[in-house]
């Protein structure tokens, strides 16, 4: 099932309506597959765009996939058309290959004015990288990531503006990961996803489709989102939240010793440098990977999940965060 075949589901028709007189709704189509754009065209709540470029992609190095080029490419043509041309003040920006939790839209919407007010917020995500079903437990808790979670994201024009003229050619995502483009920013992130990837075939070839994406928990339980008192988002509170949460911890040392800590309902492990994060994040089973010196899903250094689905929160500290987080 494609993300408008979900969208306008006649199950939930009602909802629809009211979703697409709230939220305009554009697919923008890169190409010209004939059977793609009569699908968009069939939906009569959904404006269409068309991206045509036939320029032929000069890819920078060797062997390069050219997909990514022609992603960044399509990123910007839709983007600029969205923020300059139609002068919306918000997007969400949702990958054609993603399943959305029934609570998607209020989500955003509560995280609308947090977005509006906070300028150290860059972005909000639907995604948690570890949002795979063991680590994570409480579906109300949001966080805030020095890393960028992409996947169903949400970005205001003045941000657009600021990036829309040094848009990458390729590898988008990884660009907006630098500390350069992301200048002390963060992002808000859900504990658990608002958006389910079922891509195995994408561009990114399935290669850890079914380590981190295909357990992945989609959101199932109503929240409701106008009555989420958001406040402890703000950079201040968070920092002191959070510093404080890392700081009551008990110190463990190792997996080992957490295997054998099981009456604790907060642990923390340090971790030494990237090496040492790797080796002990790959014993959980969380994501190893680091982007421009921060781990996926990190905040100050910190990677924060659940231990087996249980309320039992891992953090996972860097040899830097507890200064950084004033503890």
């Amino acid at each position: 099932s494609t993300l408008p075949d979900q969208m306008m589901d006649n199950n939930s028709s009602r909802y629809q309506k009211a979703v697409a007189s709230k939220f305009p709704l554009f697919i923008s189509q890169d190409g010209t597959n004939g059977d793609v754009k009569n699908k968009a065209l069939s939906y009569t709540q959904i404006r269409y765009m068309q991206h045509v470029d036939l320029e032929p992609v000069h890819t920078e190095r060797p062997g390069e996939h050219i997909a990514y080029y022609k992603i960044a490419n399509h990123y910007k043509w839709a983007l600029d058309e969205l923020f300059i041309k139609h002068d919306f003040r918000r997007v969400i920006i949702l990958e054609d290959d993603m399943e959305i939790a029934p609570d998607f839209f209020d989500y955003f919407e509560a995280a609308a004015k947090l977005l509006d007010t906070d300028k150290s917020i860059m972005a909000v995500s639907s995604w948690n990288d570890n949002g795979q079903k063991q680590f994570v437990y409480d579906p109300k808790a949001l966080y805030r990531s020095d890393f960028f979670p992409g996947l169903g994201w949400m970005l205001t024009k003045p941000t657009w503006m600021e990036l829309s003229p040094k848009w990458p050619k390729a590898y988008w995502d990884d660009w907006v990961r630098l500390k350069e483009v992301r200048r002390d920013r963060q992002f808000i992130r859900p504990e658990v996803c608002r958006t389910y990837n079922f891509g195995e075939h994408g561009s990114s070839m399935g290669q850890f489709f079914d380590q981190y994406l295909k357990p992945i928990k989609l959101n199932d339980a109503h929240i409701d989102w106008t009555s989420e008192d958001l406040s402890y988002l703000t950079e201040d509170n968070f920092l002191i939240k959070f510093g404080k949460d890392v700081a009551s911890a008990t110190p463990v040392h190792g997996f080992d010793e957490l295997l054998k800590a099981h009456n604790l309902d907060v642990e923390r492990i340090q971790y030494d440098d990237q090496g040492d994060f790797e080796r002990v994040a790959r014993q959980f089973g969380v994501f190893e990977e680091w982007k421009d010196g921060v781990p996926r899903a990190a905040y100050k250094g910190v990677v924060v999940f659940r231990y087996k689905s249980s309320r039992r929160r891992i953090y996972l500290v860097g040899p830097d965060s507890l200064r950084q987080l004033g503890v």
